[in-house]
């Protein structure tokens, strides 16, 4: 038998044993944390006493409830059902408990239950070396996962309620993990011992500053916002802002070339979050990569919203958004032809333009590329969850309140995709452990949330994730009826494997919309780092496949995989479509005058 199954068996390895605490140091310590946690409600009181408090989260909790109650409204009318369950659970405990008896006999027992591999929460060796973790563990696993099946075996529910009820016990086991507490998690135990509580006191002064930052509510810091100032070591690629209105600012990248391709590029970045996801740093800017090929590179900047927007709606972003760009691209360089980008919810914006001008035909865009975008949302994903018509009222009623829907809302909607990775390691670490977060620019730029203007969203939920009235042919802007099968440009469409925001089943299915040739591409990763997967880090990779066709599954069995950045392979497909050259164009060398040096003002609102 090896060292190891020996320790696991008999018990024998426990946790490395702390040094003695200083316990007048201890005492002195949960004083301070006493102290600190009064920070903690003062910071949470303040908003309130103004009457500045947000709204929006008792009637989360309130879904939650109703969903739930829904699942135990099926078990309640079943009660063999019930007994069933029970019984379950009641023996997953009894073997968990015979296992425990037996091992501390001396006996070899196999686990009753096992984190996935990829679970990171209980790596520390504890987890499975020491008996008395080892059971709260296994116990937790069998608890969370016996909840999971309550929901999956509720006979007669919905598909949306069901959905719901997975993602609301997800929250609560994501909550509820023993390597949340102090107590009960062996690494967080051996620090706040060998630190006499100091750790705690830090994360408790962490804590405080972050309610704080969030006007009352908790806004987790998951890097170390002071390492990083935008325009200086972020979102650096030289350029300049060539134009201003109300909801944008429209940036002209400097040339690195002498000579660059004749047909502009026009980027529209998701306003959900900031622009410069696609710029950065150096090594990782999509921009000034694109720039380094020869393309004159414009990219919108939208507005961070606040009351004076309420109005902007889906028509004022794709006429004051996409049209004046368009606009302002021809005034700057004499081109009335340009290759578009959108990414996320810009590209659903690009793709509901797109149709807009089929339908007036207007071919100032002859060239579309999609990243992780969404246009069909028939099988939207997990965000799906917090779109039906209850919800969406109490959002539109917050929204009449303030004219627009705060960012915190998203940011908190997408971190809640992926709990234990996005939420509670960070709590772990900021709170518990007290260590504040290393500087790392991409959560650096994910938690510099931007409001949404309350027509717009409104528009957004309503006609994209409820109805799905843009793949139906339903959907109407300017009085046009709007039908995706009347775009017939050249499209590249680039999914991501692991998704969670725009998956790549639903990036499939919109691919199938377009009426033109669709170059559909599947890249390693998720939403983010598939797409800014620069060509010198040889990291993931991608699948082409040609056009999407069939089911997504045997689509994706038949691709070609290729190593590496999807990158080159998209400038190639770009360039054989216009290759022509011209002499390279400086920002504001045309008719357009610069208004500012890159990255603009807007970028630099903070909510």
């Amino acid at each position: 038998m090896s060292r190891h199954a020996d320790d696991r068996t008999k018990g024998s390895a426990g946790p490395a044993e702390p040094a003695t605490p200083d316990f007048d140091q201890f005492a002195q310590n949960m004083g301070r944390l006493v102290e600190e946690y009064g920070k903690v409600t003062a910071a949470y009181l303040k908003p309130l006493e103004r009457g500045q408090a947000k709204t929006g989260q008792a009637d989360e909790a309130s879904d939650m409830v109703k969903t739930l109650g829904r699942v135990a409204e099926k078990w309640v009318n079943d009660p063999a059902k019930i007994i069933e369950a029970q019984a379950s659970l009641t023996g997953d405990f009894m073997n968990l408990w015979s296992a425990a008896f037996k091992r501390a006999g001396g006996e070899e027992v196999a686990p009753v239950a096992e984190p996935d591999k990829r679970d990171n929460r209980f790596k520390d060796p504890d987890w499975t070396n020491h008996p008395t973790f080892d059971f709260i563990k296994q116990a937790y696993l069998i608890g969370s996962r016996w909840a999971e099946a309550m929901v999956e075996g509720a006979d007669d529910l919905d598909p949306h309620t069901r959905d719901k009820a997975r993602f609301y016990i997800k929250q609560i086991a994501g909550a509820l993990s023993p390597t949340n507490f102090v107590a009960t998690n062996p690494e967080l135990l051996r620090e706040t011992l060998q630190q006499n509580g100091e750790n705690l006191v830090r994360g408790m002064k962490m804590f405080a500053e972050d309610v704080e930052a969030g006007g009352g509510e908790l806004k987790i810091r998951q890097s170390d916002a002071s390492a990083f100032a935008v325009g200086v070591n972020i979102a650096t690629t030289p350029g300049k802002v060539i134009f201003r209105n109300e909801i944008m600012e429209l940036i002209q990248y400097a040339p690195s070339t002498p000579q660059v391709l004749k047909r502009p590029l026009l980027i529209v970045p998701p306003w959900i979050n900031k622009f410069y996801i696609l710029d950065l740093n150096p090594e990782k800017s999509f921009i000034r990569w694109c720039v380094e090929q020869g393309l004159t590179v414009f990219c919108i900047s939208w507005v961070n919203p606040d009351a004076r927007h309420a109005a902007k709606d889906f028509e004022s972003y794709m006429r004051e958004g996409i049209f004046a760009a368009l606009d302002a691209v021809e005034e700057a360089t004499g081109e009335k032809r340009v290759s578009a980008i959108g990414y996320c919810v810009g590209g659903t914006l690009l793709g509901v333009t797109l149709a807009y001008m089929a339908a007036i035909g207007d071919k100032r865009i002859e060239s579309a590329t999609f990243f992780t975008t969404q246009v069909d949302f028939s099988q939207a994903g997990e965000l799906s969850v917090f779109v039906d018509e209850e919800q969406i009222r109490a959002i539109e009623e917050q929204m009449a309140k303030t004219g627009y829907l705060d960012g915190s809302r998203m940011s908190g909607a997408f971190n809640m995709l992926r709990p234990n990775d996005l939420i509670w390691s960070y709590a772990v670490n900021n709170y518990l452990k007290g260590k504040a977060p290393a500087a790392f620019d991409l959560l650096y730029w994910n938690s510099d949330s931007t409001r949404m203007p309350a027509a717009n969203h409104s528009f957004y939920l309503r006609n994209c994730y409820l109805d799905n009235k843009l793949a139906r042919g339903e959907m109407q802007i300017g009085g046009k009826a709007l039908d995706l099968g009347k775009v017939t440009m050249p499209v590249y469409n680039l999914a991501t494997r692991e998704d969670h925001i725009a998956p790549a089943q639903s990036v499939f299915n919109g691919s199938q919309c377009f009426g033109g040739p669709v170059e559909h591409v599947v890249a390693g990763s998720g939403h983010i780092a598939g797409v800014v997967n620069p060509p010198a880090k040889v990291k993931y990779q991608y699948w082409t496949g040609g056009s999407a066709k069939g089911r997504y599954a045997d689509w994706l069995a038949k691709a070609e995989e290729h190593p590496g950045s999807w990158w080159p392979h998209w400038f190639a497909w770009l360039e054989a479509q216009a290759p022509k050259k011209v002499a390279a164009r400086e920002p504001g060398g045309g008719k357009l005058p610069a208004l500012a040096d890159a990255p603009g003002t807007y970028v630099k609102v903070r909510v």
